[in-house]
């Protein structure tokens, strides 16, 4: 297994989703690994957590990541929330993001999770992806 390639496949992530315009259109520049302290928009995206196995094989090492990036918003239903969503899926989804380390070998969606938080002041949708990588 090698988790070696984890931090090279977050920065394409981060890179593909705030150099996507429909996504910039929709949350402006609120895209985040950490939320910073203090006042944020009432949308943004999120970069979550994690989950990796390992893939490796008679090529190489390799892993499967999960990983999961958030949308999350203050703005009353969940239209702006599923709109910023299906941006970040078309986005992520068969990307051929570029990694400082080793190789993307394939990114899919694998599911979503929509629901109301802070006592239902606001809404959140967690996407999950598959990513395979292959550290070369």
């Amino acid at each position: 297994m090698s988790y070696a390639v984890s931090g090279a496949l977050q920065a394409a992530v981060f890179t593909a989703l705030t150099q996507d315009a429909a996504l910039s259109a929709i949350v402006g520049a609120g895209i985040y690994d950490a939320v910073p302290a203090g006042n944020v928009p009432d949308i943004y995206v999120r970069l979550g957590s994690e989950t990796v196995r390992d893939a490796s094989d008679i090529s190489g090492a390799g892993a499967v990541h999960y990983m999961t990036v958030s949308v999350i918003t203050t703005s009353p239903g969940f239209a702006m929330a599923k709109a910023a969503a299906t941006v970040v899926s078309d986005a992520l989804q068969d990307a051929k993001l570029e990694l400082s380390r080793g190789r993307l070998v394939s990114l899919r969606f694998d599911r979503a999770t929509a629901r109301r938080i802070d006592a239902a002041s606001a809404r959140q949708i967690d996407l999950r992806f598959r990513a395979r990588v292959q550290d070369d």
